[in-house]
């Protein structure tokens, strides 16, 4: 029969497998895959399993050691795990101690870069507006390794093209650990100086490893801050990085990311050529409008025949003149009428003398009408005259011959300062042709009431 002496306790038991488990030379340094179970992040350290079809092993992960994780774990992911095996005294469980970690299958480094893609996606990264290109740049920095094929290419490209714009190289490691430091250092550099038109930024080819510089999300914001428009040149055809999707102009080679930033020059000159004479063809077209539009205005009735202004005018003064000649005629036949009516009654009066002083009465009257008559006819002959003269004088052509001229725009005449603005062209017409003028300055005074 055992003793009692002989049992071990609960703590003496796990104290005796923990170091079993720590002094074991197995178990200190295991690397095991499995499949995420139970994940769920959490500040500071990670507690979570890992399983295969047949059994699950619990996992501590250290806030140090997780803190170095590449990637965001996610549940059901499978992963590559290196750690130690030790056991949890007080509950007594067996767990995995997790000394990094990295995903398995499609890889640590391209499942980063599905997951920054898709981080910087979200924050609208890559829809950020697109700098324009210059047309014609002066200077050109390049941030690429100064030993490398990129630099040389770029130069012989851009100087065939056109060979008054200066490259400027920013050197910089374009891969390994501190490269993504330096490229960054290099394009706050590039915008400090700010002198720039473009900013090219590239290198050769590579595996993923190789151009993983450019997926660095510090690289990528940087590209995206820049004030100088970046072509990116990173890899080949087939290759995509972040750099890429940021840049404000993406090419698959050096050689093109010079040709997209300089024009040939004998090109350009050509295209300004034609453009000049379009502009030239263009403006003798309008020359032509305005000349055939001058001719038009020249030969229409009312600089023809100026005469026919107030022609009408005179007809309506003729009809007046009648008029009123036909109604003095008739005020003046009824007051014939009526003396004669005056005398034949007088005839049947008797006294003598009332007859004399009738007579003598009837004679003033008579040459009082008479002088009546003329005064109305002179008054009226003079106002007539001066009607005449007035209408005359309000003719046109009368008032443009003393020095008055009328403005026009656009065939509208300008009545007011107000429908003016510096700049207009406008036409001057005096009474023997017109003069063309610019607007340089106008200035409207404001008429007061005689009541203000």
């Amino acid at each position: 029969m055992v003793k009692s002496s002989e049992f071990l306790t609960v703590s003496e038991l796990t104290d005796y497998i923990k170091r079993k488990f720590t002094v074991d030379p197995y178990l200190r340094r295991v690397y095991v895959t499995g499949q995420l179970y139970n994940f769920r992040l959490r500040r500071g350290h990670q507690y979570f399993s890992i399983k295969d079809e047949q059994a699950v092993i619990n996992v501590a992960m250290f806030a140090p050691q997780f803190a170095k994780v590449q990637f965001k774990p996610q549940d059901g992911m499978k992963v590559l795990i290196t750690g130690r095996v030790d056991v949890y005294k007080p509950r007594g469980n067996y767990q995995l101690i997790a000394e990094s970690m990295e995903p398995d299958g499609l890889g640590a480094l391209y499942l980063r870069f599905k997951q920054m893609v898709k981080k910087l996606k979200g924050e609208g990264l890559f829809d950020l507006p697109k700098k324009p290109l210059p047309l014609v740049p002066k200077r050109i920095a390049v941030i690429t390794s100064p030993s490398g094929a990129v630099i040389r290419d770029i130069i012989t490209t851009a100087r065939r093209r056109d060979p008054k714009v200066q490259i400027i190289l920013f050197p910089s490691a374009v891969q390994g650990d501190d490269a993504a430091a330096q490229l960054v250092h290099q394009i706050e550099a590039v915008n400090q100086i700010g002198n720039f038109d473009d900013l090219i930024i590239g290198r050769g080819g590579g595996s993923l490893e190789d151009l993983w510089p450019f997926n660095e999300e510090s690289v990528a914001r940087a590209i995206a801050a820049s004030q100088v428009p970046v072509v990116s040149s990173v890899g080949h055809e087939t290759d995509t990085t972040i750099a890429d999707l940021v840049a404000d102009r993406r090419v698959a080679t050096p050689t093109a990311a010079a040709e997209v930033t300089t024009p040939v020059l004998t090109d350009l000159l050509t295209q300004l050529a034609n453009e000049k004479n379009r502009l030239v063809q263009v403006m003798n077209g309008q020359l032509r409008l305005s000349q055939q539009h001058l001719n038009e205005l020249t030969q229409s009735y009312i600089f023809q025949s100026p005469e026919r202004l107030y022609q009408g005018y005179e007809q309506n003064l003729s009809n007046l003149t009648t008029k009123m000649t036909a109604a003095f005629q008739g005020q003046l036949h009824k007051l014939s009428q009526h003396l004669s009516q005056q005398k034949m009654a007088l005839a049947h009066q008797s006294p003598e003398q009332r007859l004399v002083q009738a007579q003598h009465h009837l004679k003033e009257q008579t040459m009082t009408l008479q002088q009546l008559a003329n005064n109305r006819l002179q008054s009226d002959r003079q106002a007539l005259t001066t009607m005449i003269k007035e209408l005359d004088s309000l003719s046109p052509l009368k008032v443009m011959t003393r020095g008055y001229s009328y403005v026009s725009r656009d065939e509208h005449v300008i009545s007011s300062a107000e429908q003016l603005k510096n700049g207009d062209t406008v036409k001057l017409h005096f009474h023997d042709g017109i003069a063309q003028a610019q607007i340089q300055q106008t200035r409207v005074e404001e008429h007061k009431n005689g009541n203000d």
